[in-house]
């Protein structure tokens, strides 16, 4: 997970204009390495040789701010190795100078008081803290907002640094696709009660939902209405698997269902089922279903298992192999068994395969049977 969200950060952040993007905003490019730079970078065991091959345009800006921003790191609590970490990865930082590593760090104890989270944060997602001073302001106006919707202070710090984009454009566009949301689950027969924990754990799970027309989030649930799904059952679909309507569109969504009433013989009614329960069959792509769904046959897996356990399709054909390679190793037959021990995370497959195991080592105990004395 955390995975994932990194990546589509580093995707999204091509297109906020952050330090990196703009260099020359705060500093002047020269033709050789700054050598201050370099030796206070060197004094910090940081990698010069990864900043040179990655970016190494941040060595020729002058000035820098190396030691202040070390400092900053340093009161925060972080370790040597940590700063050295910060700083090959996000090298930028240095080119923050002193005013607006205060005006950072006030922004975001205002809504992360604990030095040790803010830490933690800022080595998971440096780019977001050391950002341009130009979008202060409405970092301000969205922080004042968001904490308007009593969300958790967690909820507000991870949607600043995992999705800095909503927090650096003007705040009534968060309001807008809130807004969009809250009607919504409103519309679908949520319940009033449950509207902030439901919307809290919403924008938790999928920070990047801010990003999204809401005109998009509109369109998708007008179509899977005329497909069928009742209002509860849109509902479900919206609060599960980090917001996914969003992520789609109805054509994407018909070429999918289309392809999966197909490949499984099933009608629309058994389809909507399934989806219920594996909400990811609908952003699939054919491609992907077709090599997953000839992974799970070929391995003596029938159709009615998968349909069973359709969530089994979220796993790639090289790990499905891997745990029944595993299985098969202890004696287990996937294709006259439960695809649950084969479902799941890793840790969940560890658990269930530990837990069959066991039973297989557990001896067996006879109460008739005697017992063996001494002769």
């Amino acid at each position: 997970m955390l995975r994932l969200i990194a990546t589509s950060l580093c995707l999204r952040c091509q297109h906020v204009p952050l330090l990196p993007s703009n260099p020359r905003a705060c500093s002047t490019r020269s033709s050789a390495e700054n050598q201050q730079t370099v030796e206070a970078l060197y004094e910090l065991s940081v990698d010069i040789q990864k900043v040179r091959k990655l970016k190494g345009w941040v060595l020729h800006q002058d000035p820098a701010y190396t030691k202040e921003v070390a400092g900053l790191l340093r009161d925060l609590g972080a370790s040597s190795p940590v700063i050295a970490h910060i700083l090959a990865v996000h090298p930028e930082a240095v080119l923050c100078n002193p005013e607006q590593l205060q005006a950072q760090q006030e922004l975001w104890t205002s809504v992360c008081p604990n030095h040790r989270e803010l830490l933690g944060v800022i080595e998971k997602f440096p780019a977001s803290f050391f950002s341009a001073s130009s979008h202060h302001e409405n970092q301000r106006e969205n922080i004042t907002y968001f904490q308007s919707l009593n969300l958790n202070k967690r909820i507000v710090t991870k949607l600043m640094a995992s999705a800095p984009q909503s927090f650096s454009r003007p705040v009534d566009q968060n309001r807008t696709m809130v807004g969009t949301l809250q009607q919504a689950y409103q519309e679908l027969g949520g319940d009033e009660a449950n509207m902030r924990p439901w919307l809290q754990k919403l924008l938790s799970q999928n920070p990047f939902v801010l990003l999204k027309p809401p005109e998009i989030l509109r369109q998708n649930l007008v179509f899977l209405k005329d497909r069928g799904f009742t209002t509860a059952e849109l509902l479900r679909l919206l609060s599960k698997l980090r917001g996914f309507v969003t992520e789609l569109n109805p054509d994407s969504m018909r070429r999918t269902m289309a392809f999966s009433l197909e490949t499984i013989g099933c009608s629309d009614a058994e389809l909507r089922e399934i989806i219920l329960k594996c909400p990811a069959l609908l952003y699939y792509p054919e491609a992907t279903l077709a090599e997953r769904f000839e992974g799970l046959l070929s391995a003596g897996i029938s159709m009615p298992q998968i349909t069973q356990t359709p969530t089994v399709l979220e796993l790639t054909t090289q790990i499905v192999n891997h745990r029944i390679q595993r299985l098969k190793a202890r004696g287990y037959d996937v294709s006259t068994g439960s695809l649950d021990v084969i479902n799941g995370t890793k840790k969940d497959f560890e658990m269930s395969f530990g837990k069959l195991q066991l039973r297989r080592e557990r001896p067996l105990f006879n109460p008739v049977a005697p017992l063996k004395g001494d002769d």
